[in-house]
């Protein structure tokens, strides 16, 4: 492989080129998410089972997810329509509303629960594309409050599997989840 990065020198290059070719991403359907071809999944689909036709259980954490983002709506094979943003207490105030709504339980995850659904082989978006279609490759809110700040809360990128703290009046977007009952 010559040139893998043009600007580089011949021998930085010739390190470079063996670690470039061993990663051989591969971009995945009509999105634009990127995972790697030979890495081991972190959210096979295999983890996963439908609960209804727009929600799937994680067997590793007994937690229920909404398989699309809030604004968006499951048609029986994607997520449809544009997922909207919300500060954090707007989706704190969400999350309570549809717990009210049917009974459920549903809330905000917090950063640990969130992290679970991340798919660290891929990016943009960094989620089991065939469980959570049309993810906004973006920062999603979790219910955990920073520590240190009390304006800030944590959020998980789905563009990376990165995790960090934005501020409460920023816009963000929003997946509601829930532990599973037996019911």
């Amino acid at each position: 492989m010559k040139n893998v990065v043009p600007f580089l020198t011949p021998k930085l290059s010739s390190v470079l080129a063996p670690l470039a070719a061993s990663l051989m991403l591969v971009s995945t359907g009509l999105s634009a998410q990127t995972c790697l071809s030979d890495g081991l999944e972190t959210t096979p689909d295999e983890d996963f089972t439908t609960i209804t036709s727009s929600t799937v259980l994680h067997a590793p954490t007994d937690l229920v997810w909404e398989r699309c983002a809030e604004g968006q709506t499951w048609d029986g094979s994607t997520c449809d329509g544009e997922a909207v943003k919300y500060t954090w207490q707007q989706a704190l105030k969400l999350a309570h509303a549809a717990s009210d709504e049917d009974l459920l339980g549903w809330r905000l995850p917090n950063v640990k629960e969130l992290a679970t659904i991340v798919e660290r082989d891929c990016v943009r978006p960094a989620v089991n594309s065939t469980m959570f279609p049309e993810t906004p490759p973006d920062d999603f809110w979790t219910s955990t409050p920073s520590v240190d700040d009390p304006d800030r809360a944590w959020v998980v990128a789905f563009f990376n599997a990165s995790h960090s703290i934005k501020e409460k009046d920023r816009f963000i977007y929003v997946r509601l989840v829930r532990t599973y009952t037996n019911d």
